[in-house]
């Protein structure tokens, strides 16, 4: 397989890619607007993660980036790669589409810059940001590819919804590369960036 074979599958769907990206940027900055409006919102994310074990498990980790982007990797393939948009359009088409658009907004409400330190954390944490959320607009196109093929095989010239389906996964496969390597590269960055950068950049500017 090419490594240009991703990007062809992008240049001949890109109006589908661009909606997509606009979704998802665009759900992830009104979350933020709504968890700055309504702080108790952010307050009740934070408290969820710290509830959920999250919150400890970061701050174990984060003096060791490597383990750390290990963690973080491992959380972005499976819980969101996986669990969130490919496995639930595998079942019911579309399905992940939704459940990583209520992903992003929550994304969004988690990351408000509610406080001065919060902001500053999130110079270095934003590039986090762009690139994982690329990451999973690419996983997003292979589910929405899928569900329009099973929908209407003749946009894959198929004339049977299992050949259409079989299409659909090969392409979710060809787009899982690129994916995985910006989640590799987001889980790197952002460990590093959140060991190496926040406390410098907070005691710079604050």
């Amino acid at each position: 397989m090419s490594l240009r074979h991703p990007f062809r599958i992008i240049r001949s769907h890109l109006r589908a890619y661009l909606v997509i990206n606009l979704a998802a940027y665009g759900l992830v900055i009104l979350g933020m607007v709504i968890g700055l409006v309504f702080p108790d919102l952010n307050a009740a994310r934070s408290a969820a993660l710290e509830d959920d074990g999250t919150g400890a498990l970061v701050r174990d980790l984060v003096s060791t980036p490597p383990l750390f982007a290990l963690a973080i990797l491992a959380v972005n393939i499976v819980r969101l790669g996986a669990l969130t948009i490919i496995l639930p359009s595998l079942v019911v088409p579309f399905s992940g589409l939704a459940l990583f658009a209520f992903w992003a907004l929550q994304t969004g409400i988690t990351l408000a810059p509610a406080s001065a330190e919060a902001a500053v954390a999130l110079i270095p944490h934003s590039l986090t940001i762009i690139i994982e959320i690329q990451a999973y607009v690419v996983l997003a196109l292979g589910a929405f590819l899928i569900g329009r093929y099973w929908i209407d095989p003749r946009t894959v010239g198929a004339s049977r919804r299992r050949a259409a389906y079989a299409r659909g996964l090969q392409h979710i496969g060809v787009l899982a590369l690129p994916a995985l390597a910006l989640l590799l590269i987001g889980a790197l960055w952002e460990a590093y960036s959140l060991r190496y950068l926040v406390h410098p950049l907070t005691e710079l500017l604050l």
